[in-house]
């Protein structure tokens, strides 16, 4: 989180330049200038050395609609983390910001860091509280194979990207919805960004995640690939989709990522925005059916860990 006497600070010399060109200042003058924000720079710093911030120890920065930022969430809620989400509007802190989320903030002292990417923040989380024995972290545990089908699930999500917009920038009402156009928790004057920048927003996205007609038809191929590799795992029984009958985090990764077409009541565990499959346009819910009848075992398998684990205390 910005502490708001950093970014006060921050506009401040921004201006410096404009204001000494306005009003015709001289050079000792802006020499003075730039003194003062010197100055008050290493105040804030002595500030907070001496009062530390009283934020919260754990910031989850999100935005309304992300399958990467429930995988991170959904574990954070499992290991029982006492912590502030912040949400933002769309992806104008990844546009205009340069801040992509899921973002983690957290402080060590009087020292406050961040951490962004979902499998980054996982290993975090697991070096933080994976320690102790018999720990409610165990689930987090990194072993290669575990690993391996993470980047496989994340790749996968990558895919699910282009897929959403391929369908929803066609419908920028029920798009502008899923980017908390409409939600309280999403600050104003974002929302209505939100709204303005919507052509320009949908243009970026378009060709940064270059969202074509050919890209769109390869991003179902890799979807359905991974959807029929681990349809084929299910068909044995188990509970874990590297074996077993205990859930560890790639099979909440794998349920948080799929679970963003499927959109099983519990999504996001009652935070972010869910979209209900009757309301988004006719091929993308014609892509939604056939996954489901195609895929049996894996949609149960999303529902069945939704419906169990999503919100267990």
């Amino acid at each position: 989180m910005l502490d708001k006497r950093i970014v006060l600070h921050a506009a401040f010399v921004l201006l410096l330049p404009v204001l000494v060109a306005a009003f015709g200042w001289s050079v000792w003058t802006a020499l003075l200038l730039v003194l003062l924000a010197i100055l008050w720079r290493w105040a804030i710093v002595l500030h907070r050395l001496q009062r530390p911030p009283s934020d919260p120890d754990l910031v989850l920065e999100t935005i309304s609609a992300s399958h990467f930022v429930e995988k991170v969430r959904w574990c954070m809620d499992r290991l029982g983390l006492d912590y502030e989400e912040v949400p933002s509007g769309g992806t104008l802190g990844a546009f205009y910001l340069g801040r992509t989320v899921p973002r983690l903030n957290f402080r060590t002292g009087i020292v406050r860091s961040q951490i962004g990417n979902s499998a980054e923040i996982l290993r975090y989380l697991w070096g933080a509280h994976g320690a102790s024995p018999g720990s409610a972290a165990a689930f987090l545990e990194p072993t290669e194979e575990r690993l391996a089908l993470e980047r496989r699930i994340d790749n996968c999500g990558v895919s699910l990207q282009i897929w959403i917009y391929y369908h929803l920038l066609e419908a920028p009402a029920l798009c502008k919805e899923a980017w908390g156009v409409h939600s309280d928790a999403i600050p104003r004057w974002q929302r209505r960004f939100i709204d303005i920048l919507f052509p320009l927003q949908a243009f970026m996205i378009r060709k940064v995640f270059r969202v074509t007609e050919t890209n769109y038809r390869k991003s179902c191929e890799r979807i359905e690939a991974l959807l029929a590799e681990t349809e084929a795992a299910l068909a044995d029984g188990r509970r874990s989709i590297l074996g077993g009958d205990t859930a560890n985090y790639t099979d909440l990764a794998f349920a948080a990522i799929q679970g963003m077409w499927l959109q099983p009541a519990e999504y996001g565990g009652g935070a972010g925005i869910r979209i209900e499959r009757s309301r988004v346009p006719a091929a993308m819910r014609q892509d939604i059916e056939r996954w489901i009848e195609d895929y049996p075992r894996v949609t149960t398998f999303i529902e069945d860990l939704y419906a169990t684990q999503r919100n267990e205390e």
